[in-house]
């Protein structure tokens, strides 16, 4: 289907005086840029610009994911923590015994070491106390001991320990994003073929786990003369936003091999109902998998694996110089 803003590049060309056209003897040999197409142009890019300068500020951020450090699974009944090498889940950094984390069914819960907490450890902002955790994708509860923080997540009907460091040398020696060239020629317009009622997708992770999610429907496009179909996810009933778990042929040499990922708006008739969006692979961008060993990163589905490539958005990551 057409792109955007090529489509609003020929309708401002449309407008242009009739008498100025048939009158034009020899076009000049490279064609006069309207103001309409400049702007519009000028205005993508300056949006594409923001968007990547604000996806780098938040990957580098004291919380991003340059600063995972250690993802660490926590086994049914006792778990001890911290730095000494007695302990069953080691966390460099951190005072030799943090605490110990109970696992019980579905509950989490925060003991003290003997000896009480180290100085310095925090709970919600406040002295770590004994009890229950929230172990929630969205809301954690959150542990802060100097530059660290832990929180405890479920993952495949386990639960972990997540662990950031905000002095991870992934973080202080971050050396900047890779990305391909802007190029409109990769923001298409999909037609949207609505699931009434939507499938379920096996995700598969890159740690053997799967996840079963939503798909409310699929995008179908043209790229290069093919007719591509990407099947989206929603990760919870509250997202506003379509989530695309792809990997194309770039992958072999130029982008992440994993994956990438790209979310949209809903399409402009909602999710059930026929209608169309746009899909700016420009705004593809890496999962926390590509920075570091600790993510537990979902995967593309087999129909969402492209055999065509999709030269644009982010690209591979250099780590830093160790």
């Amino acid at each position: 289907m057409r792109n955007p803003l090529r489509h609003l590049i020929l309708l401002s060309v449309a407008f242009l005086s009739p008498l100025a056209i048939c009158c034009q003897q020899d076009p000049p040999a490279t064609p006069p840029i309207s103001p309409t197409r400049a702007d519009a142009e000028a205005a993508w890019r300056k949006q594409l610009d923001t968007w990547r300068a604000e996806r780098e500020h938040e990957l580098i951020a004291p919380d991003g994911w340059l600063t995972l450090v250690g993802l660490d699974w926590l086994k049914p009944g006792v778990n001890s923590f911290g730095s000494a090498p007695e302990n069953q889940v080691h966390v460099d950094g951190a005072p030799a015994h943090v605490g110990l984390l109970t696992v019980s069914g579905k509950t989490v819960q925060l003991l003290s070491p003997s000896g009480g907490f180290p100085e310095g450890l925090m709970l919600e902002g406040k002295p770590a106390r004994e009890g229950t955790l929230s172990a929630d994708d969205m809301h954690p509860s959150t542990l802060t001991w100097q530059s660290l923080t832990m929180v405890v997540l479920p993952r495949g009907g386990r639960y972990a320990l997540r662990i950031k460091d905000s002095n991870a040398p992934a973080r202080t020696g971050f050396r900047g994003l890779h990305w391909y060239a802007p190029d409109l020629h990769y923001s298409v317009v999909a037609k949207w073929i609505p699931y009434n009622p939507p499938h379920i997708l096996k995700i598969p992770t890159i740690v053997g786990t799967s996840l079963d999610l939503p798909a409310p429907g699929a995008a179908e496009f043209t790229l290069d003369g093919k007719t591509l179909r990407l099947e989206p996810v929603l990760e919870s009933p509250r997202d506003t936003s379509l989530f695309f778990i792809l990997r194309d042929t770039t992958s072999q040499s130029a982008t992440y091999e994993a994956a990438r990922f790209l979310r949209t708006v809903f399409p402009d008739h909602g999710l059930a109902e026929p209608g169309t969006l746009v899909l700016d692979f420009n705004q593809l961008y890496n999962p926390p998998c590509a920075y570091t060993p600790y993510a537990t990163c979902p995967l593309p589905p087999p129909q969402n694996r492209l055999s065509v490539p999709i030269e644009a958005g982010e690209q591979r990551y250099s780590q830093p110089a160790r």
